[in-house]
């Protein structure tokens, strides 16, 4: 079948599943408009909560934090929805689109069909791989745009007020949130690899999605645990938070830099792993 295929007339491997159509089969689904339409009511709902509960006030131990910054201005507003959902929330999108992605087609039967149409499999998970990280983009994008827009609505434009004290210029805060969810996106390519991984072992998305969220999870616990000491230094969780570098009024890389080498470390293997188990597998499904 691989030599007729290979010298078939007009075949060519790299043109088959094309991006553009493997973007619009997922753009389609339920679960992605029902994810779009969770992140951008976030925003909404902590206008709504601002509104009820009062506007955020000092802890009692006199400690400032992005949140008791929150209403200050649109650009402490979209700092505050990171600072909310970067620990669990924008998890969830990242290892849905993810373990989802190769898991979903087993389950239909329709796996398959498309390796005998006949795409290669390393095509085939690469262009799934592309569209998972285009749309966990989106949603790490998704996420602040809106938090910005409402945020400039309902508190009015003006600079960032850090946590810290002292204050950024709107035209320096919004690079610095740039870079905000920059990291926090690459941050969360381990949970993606993980859930990219699973979602080839398995004919369960449910099974992909939520082993890759039950394992994140198990790794903030472990950073929890002080006794580990430096170990915890090579758990992606321990630095999940270093994006609070860059909301300072002197911006500092250390803590994203190592943040950022343990997370695509532990990415690119996990990656590796999903090619070469794939490319081995017996479809049955």
């Amino acid at each position: 079948m691989s030599a007729l295929t290979e010298t078939a007339p007009g075949y060519r491997a790299g043109r088959t599943l094309p991006l553009r159509v493997e973007a619009l089969r997922q753009l389609r689904r339920r679960r992605t408009l029902a994810m779009g339409i969770m992140l951008a009511a976030l925003p909404f709902v902590l206008i709504v909560a601002f509104a009820v509960g009062g506007t955020p006030g000092g802890s009692a131990s006199g400690r400032v934090t992005l949140m008791d910054t929150a209403t200050a201005s649109g650009a402490n507003f979209a700092a505050t929805c990171l600072f909310v959902s970067a620990g669990f929330l924008l998890v969830v999108p990242v290892a849905l689109f993810f373990g989802d992605t190769v898991a979903s087609e087993a389950s239909w039967s329709s796996l398959r069909y498309l390796l005998a149409a006949p795409v290669p499999r390393a095509r085939l998970l690469w262009s799934k791989l592309a569209v998972a990280l285009g749309m966990s983009a989106a949603a790490m994008v998704l996420l602040p745009l809106v938090g910005l827009v409402a945020g400039t609505a309902a508190y009015g434009w003006g600079p960032l007020e850090l946590p810290t004290g002292g204050s950024l210029p709107a035209s320096e805060a919004l690079p610095r949130l740039a870079l905000v969810v920059a990291f926090i996106f690459v941050s969360q390519l381990v949970t993606a690899a993980l859930a990219f991984w699973l979602s080839t072992r398995t004919d369960a998305p449910l099974g992909a999605v939520g082993g890759a969220v039950g394992l994140t999870i198990v790794g903030n616990v472990l950073d929890a645990v002080t006794a580990l000491g430096s170990w915890r230094e090579f758990l992606p969780a321990h630095w999940q938070f270093a994006w609070a570098d860059a909301l300072q009024p002197q911006l500092e890389w250390g803590g994203m830099v190592k943040g950022a080498a343990v997370s695509v470390t532990y990415a690119v293997v996990l990656f590796a792993l999903a090619f070469r188990g794939f490319s081995r597998k017996d479809i049955v499904s």
